[in-house]
């Protein structure tokens, strides 16, 4: 990240007593100082019911003159992101936040969020509103299907016959779509299911009874009889997110990760330290999917574009209650684990900056460690739940094995940070 403008030298005793000081907010400050500098027109005014993120896909968002900087997504023949893209470093926490109440502390046991904190996470999709829409959606009739709002070109948003709308994915190919379900359902394994909207399978059959009142747009969108597509539940008013410290600092610095500590956060405002649990969870549930398409995209693209880090993090969104949404997350376990040799020098040091977990997330993984059960336990979940889960299969026997064998990694690393929470 290019560096703030140097003040004239009559203030600089005055800002190193500043820095020195410690205050809480002070980088955010800076960006806030160093994106006024620089900054862009605003984006034209958006329509109604268009919301970041869904609204336009990666690859209709990266507009043809948009920047012209070469990013991931132009790695896959796609132009660079265009200002819609940008979110704003003030997303995270605001200048002047109330300090923590006295007494409190973010940490129990040196490296788990403490309860107290967590009672502050917004609560994201519960389990018996998910439940009742995947039950509708799958009962419901696909009233209408439009174009755009939902990704790519080949998907669509469908306006079911409940009154409900879900964007519907129609994959590249099938392991896009296989890996969407099957993460979301690694999602539940994990205790984490509530940050990732509700997301179920259909069977496109234009003379079926779901599909028949749309049997004409399904000629004009090219999608084959027969595919799987998922139905994702629309959900209005999200918007962008930026990496906050230390992943958005410190990679934009050129410096390398460095573990978030309990000893960091002190003085940190409330809803800045609710965004990290949820943050801490992201990174670790990327790494067990090996998911590229989120944060670690940005940190590939951080050796063409040294702002990338200031701008919105893909597929990740923010609800109306401050709750983090994990979006479209078709590139984790399948298509991510072909291609682990590229994306694990950015995904294994992005969960080594992460040494302060939820404690339910840590107990999950040792359990799922102790007993070597990851992929045994996603297979019965999966199949539970998801009744056409037999159209896509499921992992390979060495897909089956690579999960397991980052579950044990995340395992040892939760242990290794215990060791140095102890020896402090």
């Amino acid at each position: 990240m290019r560096r703030a403008r140097r003040a004239a030298p009559g203030p600089l005793p005055v800002l190193g007593l500043l820095l020195l000081g410690a205050l809480p907010g002070l980088w955010t400050v800076l960006l806030r100082r160093e994106t006024a500098a620089e900054a862009q027109p605003e984006p034209e005014p958006r329509p109604p019911g268009t919301r970041w993120g869904w609204s336009r896909s990666p690859e209709e968002r990266d507009e043809p003159g948009g920047g012209g900087q070469k990013t991931f997504r132009a790695l896959l023949a796609v132009p660079a992101a265009s200002r819609e893209e940008r979110g704003s470093p003030e997303q995270f926490g605001a200048v002047g936040s109330p300090p923590p109440a006295a007494g409190f502390s973010p940490v129990e046991r040196g490296i788990f969020w403490s309860r107290d904190l967590e009672a502050q996470v917004p609560p994201g999709f519960a389990a018996e509103e998910a439940a009742a829409w995947l039950s509708a959606a799958r009962a419901a009739r696909v009233a209408a299907l439009e174009r755009g709002g939902c990704g790519r070109s080949s998907n669509r948003l469908a306006l079911l016959s409940d009154g409900s709308r879900a964007c519907v994915r129609y994959g590249i190919s099938p392991e896009q779509i296989q890996g969407e379900a099957l993460s979301y359902h690694l999602a539940g394994v994990l205790g984490m299911q509530e940050r990732l909207p509700p997301m179920a399978l259909a069977l496109v059959e234009a003379r079926g009874r779901q599909w028949e009142p749309v049997r004409e747009e399904l000629r004009g969108s090219l999608w084959a009889e027969g595919a799987v597509v998922s139905l994702t539940r629309w959900v209005d008013n999200l918007t962008a997110v930026v990496a906050p410290a230390p992943w958005g600092a410190e990679a934009s610095g050129g410096r390398r990760l460095q573990p978030l500590s309990a000893r960091e956060l002190g003085g940190l405002p409330p809803e800045q330290l609710v965004e990290l649990v949820q943050w801490s969870d992201l990174i670790l549930f990327d790494y067990l999917t090996a998911n590229f398409d989120r944060l670690v995209s940005n940190l590939f693209s951080l050796q063409w574009d040294p702002r990338v880090m200031r701008r919105a993090t893909s597929n990740l969104l923010r609800g109306p209650d401050g709750g983090l949404v994990f979006m479209d997350n078709e590139a984790g376990l399948v298509h991510g684990y072909r291609l682990l040799a590229m994306w694990d020098p950015y995904n294994e040091p992005l969960l080594r900056s992460v040494c302060i977990f939820r404690e339910g997330t840590a107990r999950r993984v040792a359990e799922l460690h102790r007993r070597r059960s990851a992929a045994a336990e996603l297979r019965r979940r999966y199949r539970a739940r998801e009744p056409l889960w037999a159209r896509l299969g499921f992992l390979s026997e060495r897909q089956a094995e690579l999960l397991q064998a980052r579950v044990d990694f995340v395992h040892r690393h939760i242990a290794h940070c215990r060791a140095q929470a102890a020896a402090l």
